[in-house]
């Protein structure tokens, strides 16, 4: 379990992502976009299509050990670990395929 990225080399554009099952999680979405099926990111699948496989990389950016305490909430830990990523490589607008997050109220 940990966060990964699809990474659109030509553009510089990025998608993360998080899941329980990273080689799961990397092979369908590398099976959706091959078929035309990935309906959640659009946009990913519109560059897919114009700049083919090749110009695309899969990649694991972080792995999180399973804990060793029962009861640790796994989902909030990937939420954590994949909002750090996130804030690190900033995926939205020209850079990803993300929406900018919303503003915080101050």
């Amino acid at each position: 379990m940990g966060v990964f990225a699809v990474r659109n080399h030509p553009e510089g554009k990025v998608l993360v992502g998080s899941s329980l099952n990273l080689p799961g999680a990397l092979n369908r979405l590398r099976f959706e976009l091959m078929h035309l099926g990935h309906r959640k990111f659009p946009a990913l699948q519109e560059d897919w299509n114009r700049l083919g496989a090749d110009a695309f990389s899969f990649e694991v950016l972080d792995v999180l050990e399973p804990p060793e305490e029962p009861g640790t909430d796994l989902g909030e830990e990937l939420r954590v670990l994949e909002a750090l990523w996130m804030e690190r490589l900033r995926p939205y607008g020209e850079a990803g395929y993300h929406p900018p997050p919303e503003p915080s109220a101050s």
